[in-house]
């Protein structure tokens, strides 16, 4: 079992981060699995040090641990940034376009209007793959069961190259996994149209079809909401909201937001270690027993 904490430095954690932080460890050690902390870090606008900081003192925080990956911010940045990764992403966006009729190019009109269609030389073109219309991935999902994502309905065109001629998280993320040799991918329930599309991407070329339903196993889990009913989201983070380290409780709070996402009576866990015990030794075939 090989996984992976996959945190972006574009706002502070929340406290649906660490659930999922906290899931993702639950489920590799309880398979006596490998480990490692990705930091995905393409997005260099929204990159702020502050941000970067606060993955480590998370993980810290809910004491957990990880096999392998940067012992801190300036490890990170020196060893572990996805920018040394950039030739590899590259090599993967050129046999991506050379595959035909599945990449076009499209930039923003001076008016404002839809996206035109130019060349993929084009200097701040964003390129973009075309899913067949009806198309559909089918996977198997641990917490979901047997799912199924209209892809050509949900993602007709999603970007694999930004504007600034940068991977984008699709490809990045696809390559990065099948480096890492990832075969369990613990996401919250929003990202199940990324998931099918990164199957779908993976399977246009020979060097990335590795990732697939037979090798990689998927555990999307539901999403915290805030008081409005709103999904946490680090985007929607007021100027003052430092995240889940912020409200001054304890990890606590998040091992009890696990319990309750598994229908576990109030107060049933309080520590990673009854986490553990109410985790089935098959967790592949969910729900966790209460």
């Amino acid at each position: 079992m090989v996984s992976r904490l996959a945190p972006t430095p574009s706002g502070y954690l929340h406290l649906g981060n660490a659930v999922n932080f906290v899931l993702t460890w639950l489920l590799t050690r309880q398979a006596g699995g490998v480990l490692h902390l990705r930091i995905d870090d393409l997005d260099r606008a929204r990159l702020r040090p502050a941000y970067l900081d606060n993955i480590f003192r998370v993980i810290d925080w809910l004491g957990i641990d990880y096999d392998h990956g940067p012992s801190g911010p300036d490890d990170f940045l020196r060893h572990h940034s996805q920018l040394l990764h950039l030739p590899e992403y590259n090599r993967v966006l050129r046999r991506l376009a050379q595959q035909p009729g599945l990449v076009h190019a499209s930039q923003r009109t001076r008016t404002g209007g839809p996206d035109a269609a130019v060349p993929l030389h084009t200097p701040g073109a964003a390129w973009r793959v075309h899913v067949p219309t009806g198309t559909e991935i089918c996977f198997p999902d641990a917490w979901q069961g047997e799912t199924i994502v209209p892809l050509g309905a949900l993602m007709p065109d999603f970007v694999v190259r930004k504007k600034d001629g940068v991977a984008a998280y699709q490809v990045a993320s696809v390559v990065d996994d099948l480096r890492l040799g990832t075969n369990l991918i613990v996401r919250g329930l929003d990202l199940q149209p990324s998931t099918a599309a990164q199957l779908w991407l993976a399977e246009q070329l020979a060097e990335t079809a590795g990732f697939n339903v037979s090798r990689v196993q998927f555990y999307h889990h539901p999403l915290l909401t805030n008081a409005a009913g709103q999904k946490l989201s680090k985007s929607q983070q007021l100027p003052l909201d430092a995240g889940v380290l912020s409200g001054g409780k304890g990890p606590e709070m998040v091992f009890e937001a696990i319990t309750d996402l598994w229908g576990l009576p109030h107060g049933s866990s309080s520590s990673l270690d009854e986490l553990m015990f109410w985790l089935p030794d098959d967790w592949t075939h969910l729900h966790p027993r209460a």
